[in-house]
C-alpha cells in the first residue's frame, strides 16, 4: 500500500495482497478515491498497531501477576512446610507429608 510515481506521471496508489503465496499489486489510481483508500489503509494499520500494543501491555500485566503469584505461592509453601514440620510431619521421599513415627522409649518395669 503505497503512493508511487513512475516516469513523468503524478503519484498513484497501489495495494499489495497475497494470492497463493505470491504478492499481487492492485492499481487503485489517483484522485479522491485513491486518497480515501490510502486513508482507510492507514487507519487499519493504526488500529492493528494499537491492538498489538494493547496485547503487549496485557502480556506484561499477566507476567507481573504471575511473578506476584509465584512469590505468594512460594511463601505459602514455606509457611506450610514450617507448620507441618513443627507438628511432627516430614516429606517421605519428596512425596506426600507423613507423620513421623514415635520412637519407643525404653520400658521401665
Amino acid at each position: 500500500m503505497a503512493w508511487e510515481k513512475r516516469g513523468r506521471h503524478g503519484p498513484y496508489y497501489t495495494k499489495s495482497r497475497r494470492v497463493g503465496g505470491r504478492v499481487v499489486r492492485d492499481y487503485i489510481g489517483t484522485g479522491p478515491m485513491a486518497e480515501i483508500e490510502a486513508l482507510e489503509a492507514a487507519a487499519e494499520r493504526e488500529a492493528r498497531r494499537l491492538q498489538r500494543q494493547r496485547e503487549r501491555e496485557q502480556m506484561e500485566q499477566d507476567r507481573e501477576l504471575d511473578q506476584l503469584f509465584s512469590a505468594y505461592s512460594a511463601g505459602v509453601d514455606e509457611l506450610l512446610r514450617g507448620v507441618l514440620e513443627a507438628a511432627g510431619y516430614h516429606r517421605h521421599k519428596r512425596g506426600g507429608w507423613r507423620r513421623r513415627r514415635e520412637q519407643e522409649t525404653a520400658r521401665q518395669d
